[in-house]
């Protein structure tokens, strides 16, 4: 079966870049595929991305060795399976509040008797190859969200789910939870402990854990802090940054080391 890279670089002991799709099309998905992310992310939670444009942009990622993941809309199984089933090779699973909603994500991405999805990878197995009965449970990742009040208090028994990859924090939903209101890189004390208490228990678990970040800076930052996996924006707020950057270069009449 074709190797997970997210997978190898965490085994290694590196950190994975991953990238984010909200923009429903292939033609965006294969240009950020040949940008040099580690992993590509489709957002069918909150980006604009149905099931059908999902499997276009799995089929652009894999123009490349980029590692193809989808966050589903919710924790619910067919949605996990039929992902899944077109080729991703990782589920990013939002709003994992408890052990109990925990097993029923990893369990939905698992064949028997490790879990209960069901067997039909129309486009996995064309993408994972002829022995993906075998070694899909291996292969690919259950990545479950950790974005409450609620998620923190319980991240040791939700990480203590056997099968379990790695989690993945939405600093947002988080500040929400907490009172803080949403955001990107969020520098309030009380958040930034929360980070470190997940990081910290995914070491002693032994999985890995990710973090949605705003800037390059922060993914840095939160490497230090103990994150194998961060994303970097999306591929819509990087196009509107560069954008604007080369606007306001020219406008200005000078060159700007940031703008393309």
């Amino acid at each position: 079966m074709r190797e997970n890279n997210v997978k190898k670089i965490v085994a290694a002991g590196g950190n994975v870049v991953n990238g984010w799709l909200g923009v429903p099309s292939g033609v965006t998905a294969e240009a950020m595929a040949h940008a040099g992310w580690d992993s590509l992310c489709i957002d069918m939670q909150h980006g604009l991305v149905d099931y059908q444009a999902s499997v276009s942009m799995l089929q652009a990622i894999s123009t490349t060795n980029v590692t193809p993941l989808v966050r589903v809309p919710w924790n619910e199984p067919g949605i996990i399976m039929k992902s899944l089933d077109a080729g991703a090779y990782g589920i990013i699973c939002p709003m994992i509040n408890s052990k109990e909603e925990c097993e029923a994500f990893v369990g939905a991405t698992r064949y028997a008797p490790q879990g209960y999805r069901s067997w039909g990878p129309v486009r996995g197995m064309i993408y994972g190859g002829p022995d993906y009965a075998k070694e899909a449970n291996t292969t690919l990742l259950s990545i479950a969200m950790i974005e409450t009040a609620e998620a923190v208090a319980n991240v040791d028994a939700i990480m203590s789910v056997k099968g379990l990859d790695g989690v993945y924090v939405g600093p947002s939903d988080m500040g929400i939870s907490m009172g803080f209101g949403p955001g990107f890189d969020p520098t309030e004390p009380k958040l930034i402990e929360n980070f470190k208490k997940i990081a910290e228990a995914a070491k002693r678990h032994k999985i890995f854990a990710g973090i949605h970040c705003g800037s390059a800076a922060y993914a840095i930052k939160m490497i230090e802090l103990g994150y194998q996996f961060v994303t970097i924006l999306g591929e819509t707020r990087l196009m509107a940054w560069a954008a604007k950057n080369a606007v306001t270069a020219v406008k200005a009449g000078k060159p700007n080391p940031n703008a393309p």
